[in-house]
């Protein structure tokens, strides 16, 4: 039987608590559903309480229904392993037993190689001490858990958020990917930050230092001559904090004597926006980002090659340096360097 090339598709993640897997993955654009279950078992219609027993062989799951057309079974997993503890072999934080293991059960040989693949990648990329222990399995029976699961995370939301928090979850997640946040498993295939959905006001202010948040949301202004990249000169390019989109060059970087980093082009077309800011009877172009909508800055008419000067607050931007590009999915951007 032929595939159609866009039809809904079906990946099956055992990542601890489903309630916090089914969040993880139900908010990402192309994700139709994701739907708590029981899999990996030999009872029949387990139920929750027999499931909890941990004697069933089943893993609480998510079945994750998704439109390939606008992600890729390569970014599921890439959100599977930063919601989850890979090194912990008797369960997820403070949810012990059989039932709370981790693995990735899939469907089809081309999810067994590249859920192989992601878990080497992972191994090889240091970011956790310990060995990698979530298992590959393939998928069998999914049985769809009780209705009051389904959607946990939205229908008893201050419920759901202590809960995660107090699991330990939420502290653990935030302590490996902060510094972390932009390595990428796949970065030859994926272009991430197309498809971003940006957080709520609370998350971003755990996400972002202070000077970070009032810059890119509050539209503030940084101290010239005492921020980070104004004096940068290491070859590479410039991605918002936020989101991680490409934004800038190291090769259209240059010293405007202002004190703030200074550009004379995006790096691509696409990359920003500008919106006409007044204040009193003064107008100037604000530069934002396309994806994450950050405060970046504003741009000038000055006598530069372009005949810009973008002049951008260094609280906005992320720098990755030449050398850093592939690890961290900018591939694409190599070529820049010859």
């Amino acid at each position: 039987m032929k595939t159609i090339e866009n039809e809904p598709r079906t990946a099956i993640f055992a990542g601890g608590c489903f309630w916090c897997m089914e969040e993880a993955f139900e908010r990402l654009p192309g994700v139709i559903e994701a739907i708590s279950g029981y899999t990996g078992g030999w009872v029949e219609n387990p139920t929750y309480e027999l499931v909890s027993t941990g004697e069933t062989g089943h893993r609480e799951a998510v079945k994750v229904i998704y439109d390939p057309s606008r992600i890729s079974y390569e970014r599921l997993l890439e959100v599977f392993w930063r919601n989850i503890d890979p090194t912990d072999p008797y369960g997820q934080f403070a949810d012990r037993g059989e039932q709370y293991r981790t693995a990735i059960f899939y469907l089809n040989e081309s999810q067994r190689e590249l859920a192989e693949e992601s878990r080497r990648r992972l191994e090889l990329s240091g970011i956790f001490d310990g060995p990698i222990v979530t298992e590959i399995l393939p998928a069998g029976e999914f049985y769809p858990a009780e209705d009051y699961h389904q959607g946990y995370y939205f229908r008893f939301e201050t419920n759901y958020k202590h809960y995660k928090l107090y699991s330990g979850r939420m502290g653990f997640i935030k302590s490996v990917w902060e510094k972390n946040r932009y390595f990428r498993l796949f970065p030859e295939r994926e272009r991430y930050w197309l498809g971003y959905v940006k957080p709520g006001d609370s998350e971003l202010r755990n996400l972002l230092t202070p000077i970070q948040y009032r810059v890119t949301q509050l539209g503030d202004t940084e101290p010239p001559f005492r921020n980070e990249y104004w004096d940068n000169h290491e070859e590479g390019i410039y991605v918002d904090v936020v989101s991680g989109e490409p934004l800038f060059s190291s090769l259209d970087k240059y010293d405007s004597g202002t004190g703030w980093p200074s550009f004379t082009k995006p790096l691509e077309e696409w990359a920003i926006i500008e919106a006409e800011e007044c204040e009193g009877f003064l107008c100037g172009r604000e530069v934002r980002s396309r994806f994450a909508d950050s405060h970046l800055g504003h741009v000038f008419d000055e006598p530069t090659p372009t005949g810009k000067r973008y002049c951008i607050n260094s609280a906005a931007l992320r720098f990755i340096p030449r050398e850093e590009l592939k690890r961290y999915g900018y591939i694409a951007y190599e070529e820049l360097f010859g």
